[in-house]
This record gives structure tokens, C-alpha cells and sequence, in this order.
């Protein structure tokens, strides 16, 4: 596969439709956040959601991947700001530290934005001994689930991969750790922020 469905293919057969990213959305079972993001080129549509997204937009899906591949700009940044980046076909997950040009299956990623932790998204994080017990309750299904959850610290980047039918759970040494991040296949990913944690802590 040489092309993926790009953010202006999607916006363009959307606004043939007379659709807002709203109603688009909710044919998806995503939120318009998450279309908005397609749209702009921060995000892709996982894998699952090509069929119902060509069937919501009235194409075929070949149709909807006849788009041109997506150049992404990323920010130089230290350990403490890394990137990641995930492959909408295969679910390959990439992290890279400074500006970088990242593809797998042929498709050029965009980095992945944070969005806070979230009702549906919530990142909940015990402390036990010298290590951070991180869960996520939140659906663990082939088409719906947590795909990954990484502590992110100035010096290093912990990563747990997960997988549908298993836990979204995971346990990380507390040393230096400023951040969690949890990927969910259809939304993308969430943040906790540990240090404003801490702060507003009594």
C-alpha cells in the first residue's frame, strides 16, 4: 500500500456529503475531535474504521485510499517531549527524540497529539512501594482497546504494550517519571500529567 487516506480526501468527500465532522462522527462512533483531527493531518482512521468510514462518505474504500501520502513536521524536542507515532495499518508503535520523518507500510506518520485524560480515557495511577500501578478501565476489544501505555521521565521513556482481550494495566519505576500516556486505538492519546498531579495534591 503506497497511499493512505488523507485528511483532505476525507474532508472533501465529508463536505460533498453535506456532513459536519459531527454527524460524521457519530456514524463512526468516534468524536469530532477525532475527525477534525484526520482532517488537519494529526491523526489517521485506524484500520477499522475504513469500510464504515468509505460507506458513511459513499465511496468504495479503494476510492477513499486513492489519496496522496501525508508529509508531518515535527518539533525538535529532548527525551521529555518524545514523539510517538503509530502505524494505522499494522499497529506498529514508534517513538523518536528530535525532529524525525517517520513511515511504515508505506505511509509517512503524523506525530501523535495528547489530549488530558478524559472520563472515557482516565489514567488512573497508584503508588505501590517504588512504582507507578497504571491502569485504564476501558474496553479491551480486536476493534476497540488500549494499544499501548508508556511512562515518559527527562532521562528515559517506559513503554508496556498491550493487546485486545488483556489488561490495560502496567507497573513503572517512579524514578523521575513526569507523565503517562495512554494510546487507545479509535481516539488516540491521553496524558496524565503527574507533576500537575502532584501540585494539586493536599
Amino acid at each position: 500500500m503506497d497511499n493512505y487516506v488523507t485528511g483532505a480526501v476525507i474532508r472533501s468527500l465529508r463536505e460533498r456529503k453535506h456532513l459536519t465532522q459531527e454527524e460524521l462522527a457519530q456514524q463512526l462512533f468516534v468524536s469530532g475531535k477525532v475527525v477534525s483531527k484526520w482532517e488537519t493531518g494529526r491523526g489517521f482512521p485506524d484500520i477499522s474504521l475504513i469500510e464504515p468510514l468509505a460507506a458513511a462518505l459513499g465511496i468504495s474504500v479503494i476510492e477513499l485510499l486513492n489519496g496522496s501520502c501525508i508529509q508531518n513536521n515535527n518539533r525538535a524536542a529532548n527525551i521529555g517531549k518524545s514523539e510517538f507515532y503509530v502505524c494505522p495499518v499494522c499497529g506498529n508503535v514508534i517513538r523518536t527524540v528530535g525532529a524525525a520523518v517517520v513511515s511504515c507500510c508505506g505511509i509517512t506518520l503524523p506525530a501523535l497529539e495528547a489530549e488530558p485524560a478524559d472520563a472515557d480515557h482516565a489514567i488512573r495511577v497508584e503508588t505501590v512501594e517504588d512504582e507507578y500501578y497504571v491502569t485504564v478501565p476501558h474496553p479491551m476489544e480486536k476493534q476497540h482497546h488500549i494499544s499501548f501505555l508508556a511512562a515518559v521521565s527527562d532521562q528515559s521513556v517506559r513503554f508496556v504494550k498491550l493487546y485486545p482481550e488483556g489488561s490495560a494495566e502496567a507497573w513503572f519505576r517512579i524514578n523521575r517519571v513526569k507523565a503517562v500516556y495512554a494510546y487507545c486505538n479509535r481516539h488516540g492519546l491521553f496524558q496524565l500529567d503527574l507533576r500537575k498531579k502532584k501540585n494539586a495534591a493536599p
